[in-house]
């Protein structure tokens, strides 16, 4: 069986790439697909390897402003030749899905969410929309929706994403929830600590839906340090509002990261995600997580065992949670946050993945 692995783009690594590498590692010799690939940034992760990709990779200055190609990427997915492929496995948030392939092909689409800017962040992505922007918008939800009903089979990184396949593309999924192996690895002792003092940490993009303005007003409030790493289109406002207690670390590597998470006090989660990788990271550390209360953080943040939530998307709903994490630190086990995240191993990840396929495969044979 000849197997293509698809993603939407290969540009930056965040967590539905490190998704995408497991699925790689898991089918080493599966043959890669995007729309488009900077080698700068990911060439690391596929090293000798060929990855395909589509035609807007030729146009100038197609890495740095991909958003702007939106209306091309239907016609950029769909140019994608996959004639030779028996199994063809897609890891999509936007237009990886809507492959054509032949009929008696396979398509798994592993389905992070579908597309915030098109269905429910379609505000918080826009602004305030002109004309031509609705009328793009109308023509991809359009695509979006006609895409979805190519795919054979669905998998959602979490309960939270698979009701909104069915809610946005009337389809069933299967929950398989994503790997998180960052915390797995021990953290070099030459690395040391980070800093002297206590702090709170985020590792996030830096765009809008994430919400991080939130957290840098209830700090900027409270006056506690708060560590900030990621990279993004938001981070430019989000530096002009913060305070001197309010550290920005840009992109970091990630032994990097490992040594923020071990020596952070708590994790601070103030948006709406599909899934958060970054939560479960944070826990696999032993750390206790603060986050608001929807989305994949209700299925992996237990409330007053590996953390607490805040209800309301306001400064004060977050500065209270931060007050309830202060107050009841002592209180935590890192010892049971730990194991509680242990659950979403790369192990049990790749033992659902197989099993999946090899139940999909059999029952199409039939």
């Amino acid at each position: 069986m000849k197997i293509a692995l698809v993603h939407d783009y290969l540009i930056r690594f965040g967590g539905a790439e490190r998704v995408f590498l497991n699925l790689y590692k898991i089918f080493p010799k599966a043959e890669i697909f995007t729309i488009l690939y900077d080698e700068k940034k990911m060439g690391k992760h596929f090293l000798d390897t060929k990855i395909h990709t589509s035609f807007i990779q030729n146009f100038p200055l197609s890495l740095k402003y991909h958003r702007f190609f939106a209306p091309l990427m239907p016609t950029a997915v769909e140019s994608l030749d996959l004639r030779d492929f028996d199994l063809i496995i897609s890891s999509s948030s936007s237009f990886a899905k809507g492959l054509i392939i032949r009929p008696n092909a396979i398509h798994i689409c592993y389905c992070h969410n579908p597309a915030r800017f098109l269905w429910d962040y379609a505000s918080q992505y826009d602004g305030r929309p002109t004309f031509l922007k609705k009328l793009f918008s109308h023509y991809l939800r359009i695509w979006d929706y006609s895409a979805a009903s190519r795919v054979d089979y669905f998998l959602a990184n979490s309960k939270t994403t698979a009701v909104r396949i069915k809610k946005f593309y009337n389809r069933d999924s299967k929950v398989i929830y994503p790997p998180v192996t960052i915390g797995t690895r021990t953290v070099p002792k030459a690395l040391g600590t980070v800093l002297n003092q206590e702090y709170f940490l985020i590792v996030s993009q830096l765009t809008p839906y994430k919400r991080i303005d939130l957290a840098v007003d209830a700090f900027n409030k409270l006056e506690l340090p708060l560590v900030i790493i990621g990279q993004g289109r938001d981070r430019k406002r989000l530096q002009k509002m913060a305070k001197q207690n309010v550290k920005f670390l840009g992109w970091q590597s990630d032994e990097t990261v490992k040594r923020y998470f071990q020596n952070c006090t708590a994790f601070i989660f103030s948006g709406e995600d599909d899934f958060g990788i970054a939560p479960v990271e944070a826990m696999l550390f032993g750390k206790p997580v603060l986050a608001y209360r929807k989305g994949g953080v209700t299925e992996t943040v237990l409330e007053g065992i590996t953390g607490e939530f805040f209800d309301d998307l306001a400064t004060e709903s977050l500065a209270d949670g931060v007050r309830r994490i202060k107050m009841n630190i002592h209180n935590y086990s890192p010892l049971v946050i730990r194991k509680t995240a242990e659950r979403f191993s790369q192990e049990k990840f790749e033992k659902s993945i197989k099993e999946f396929i090899i139940e999909v495969v059999e029952n199409n044979r039939l």
